[in-house]
């Protein structure tokens, strides 16, 4: 049982299990995204942000004697140099705010709990630019509230004075999908504000005393979002592959395919492969898996009538062929950031994946590279480390996407020697539009404007693949169909990646635009980007149609339209 004063030694063993429990629970709250996109998940955000504190904690509580300063400091710079996606960002501001409002006390009762969690609610409130109720915001919000009255009501058993809190927190939570219809629709409650309740729950639980195993890895391996944040290729070149054929094909059915059929075939590739994706479609059906034996996939497709659009890509090989590549990309990489670059007035550093695009960030001039972006948000540390190997006075930030601009305005609070200014482009065609508008006779200042009224301007889609069943923007969305996403929410659905992609360019053009871009990925063939270019030149005569190589993960083609 806990006493009625918190102490440093408790709070860190408190925040400790906070994290664990968040840590336990992170593929749950993973599960509550809206989108059925490959993403940079909140679970995972939040999880990488709290264990970066985790860490710096976990060393303080080994030695035994902490003091409040410097576990305050421990919990405050830890979590904001290792905020990830918007929702760890906004975590490690409810800490920083929750620290600030504690750091001077030796021992924390209720009235200073209260006021401590208002201050970390203001804090975070003060980082988002434009507050969205619904959201782990709100939910802090409800905690604080509750918090402010029962300490003006004389509470002052800590017991009950968490336990009402957080119970009254929970009740919020559950609420959200009242606030943001897309979390009614999706039928789930914010996975921001559940992955908070988790942080809450688990501190609550170490209060009362509950056994709880506190370990934390001390080192925080390589870190994704970093230059060498993908596996190294040592660990990449031991890694197995366990079917080692990409099969895909589309069967036109001769006959019809019941459930029954669609689950027997299904039951069969899972018993001679994985990564199996089977989507029917009235008289075709799309089939991918991959497999060892791809003629054992291809005879029991036969069975339901004949192929065609048949693939079949050798995967060990093409491993072999990418980790030599990566090599030599890394070994480029080191050489490139032991040299310092001249002393300049205006640097600029990018947010890019794919080799094509990081390529074209280059050659306009872009100074550094963060790898990083929708399937792994670049940390505030990342941003900072980034901004040490730029020397320059002035330094652009281009984030290329939605979730880690409050990363880049972390970092940029945190800087004191250089002037750094964030654009906030959310895709990369806005991130190469502010870049190529840059003109270096303008100031800063000028510049700045500039930029932000010209990625206004870009409208851009991405065409993915859809992780689980939905239902979301009016469309029923099935496992392993393709989707078109436009700045504002799914465009298209289907199963044919250039129908799905002529479908979403569609959706996006209006009359005034000039200029379509389209960017194709790692896993489309050039052949097959050049007939989708030729279709669209045939489509709309007018625009000028440039196709590039992206080599983007994820995203078949990423295109904009301006």
């Amino acid at each position: 049982m806990g006493s009625n004063t918190i102490d440093a030694k408790l709070m860190a063993k408190m925040f400790l299990a906070g994290a664990k429990n968040l840590e336990n629970k992170k593929e749950w709250i993973n599960e509550l995204n809206v989108f059925p996109v490959p993403d940079g998940d909140t679970g995972t955000n939040m999880t990488m942000t709290i264990m970066a504190a985790a860490r710096e904690v976990s060393a303080l509580y080994d030695m035994g004697d902490i003091d409040m300063i410097s576990l305050c400091k421990a919990i405050s710079s830890g979590s904001l140099r290792g905020a990830r996606g918007n929702s760890g960002v906004i975590l490690s501001q409810l800490f920083r705010g929750f620290t600030k409002g504690v750091k001077e006390c030796q021992e924390i009762t209720v009235p200073i709990l209260a006021a401590a969690f208002e201050k970390a609610v203001e804090t975070a409130y003060k980082a988002v630019m434009k507050p969205k109720e619904g959201t782990i915001l709100t939910v802090a919000k409800g905690g604080a509230v509750k918090a402010r009255e029962l300490a003006d009501t004389g509470v002052t058993d800590l017991e009950e004075f968490l336990g009402q809190v957080i119970a009254h927190a929970d009740e919020v939570l559950q609420q959200t999908p009242e606030m943001l219809p897309v979390l009614k629709q999706a039928g789930v409650v914010d996975s921001g504000g559940q992955g908070l309740m988790q942080v809450l729950k688990g501190a609550y639980d170490a209060y009362l005393g509950k056994e709880i195993d506190l370990t934390v890895e001390k080192s925080a391996g390589p870190a994704p979002g970093s230059v060498t944040g993908a596996k190294s290729f040592e660990a990449q070149a031991g890694a197995e592959i366990k079917f080692g054929y990409c099969t895909e094909f589309i069967i036109m059915l001769n006959k019809v395919f019941n459930i029954k059929m669609e689950m027997d075939f299904k039951a069969y590739l899972e018993s001679i492969g994985d990564s199996i994706v089977v989507v029917a479609d009235e008289d075709v059906v799309k089939v991918h898996v991959h497999t060892n034996d791809p003629g054992m996939a291809i005879q029991k497709a036969l069975k339901y009538g004949a192929l065609s659009n048949m693939k079949i890509d050798n995967m060990r090989l093409e491993h072999q062929e990418k980790l030599f590549k990566m090599s030599k990309q890394e070994e480029k990489s080191k050489e490139d950031d032991d040299l310092p670059g001249p002393k300049k007035d205006v640097g600029f550093i990018a947010v890019s994946v794919g080799d094509g695009i990081g390529e074209i960030f280059k050659g306009l001039g872009v100074d550094h590279i963060i790898e990083g972006g929708q399937t792994m948000n670049p940390s505030t540390e990342d941003m900072l480390n980034a901004i040490d190997k730029v020397n320059a006075d002035n330094i652009f930030i281009f984030p290329n996407n939605k979730n880690i601009i409050l990363a880049a305005n972390q970092a940029q609070s945190l800087v004191k020697d250089k002037k750094i200014i964030v654009i906030p482009t959310k895709t990369v065609p806005q991130g190469i539009t502010a870049v190529i508008n840059y003109v270096p006779d303008l100031s800063v200042e000028e510049n700045t404007e500039t930029m932000l009224s010209e990625i206004g301007a870009v409208a851009t889609g991405q065409v993915t693949y859809a992780v689980r069943d939905t239902h979301i923007d009016g469309r029923e969305i099935r496992q392993g169909d393709f989707m078109g996403l436009g700045d504002h929410g799914i465009l298209s659905v289907g199963t044919s990646i250039s129908g799905v992609t002529l479908e979403l360019v569609d959706a996006m053009m209006t009359p005034e635009k000039e200029l379509i871009s389209v960017y194709y990925g790692e896993e489309i063939d050039k052949d097959d980007a050049e007939k989708l270019s030729e279709r669209l030149a045939e489509k709309y005569p007018d625009c000028d149609i440039e196709l590039q190589y992206g080599g983007q993960p994820i995203y078949y083609y990423i295109i904009s339209a301006e």
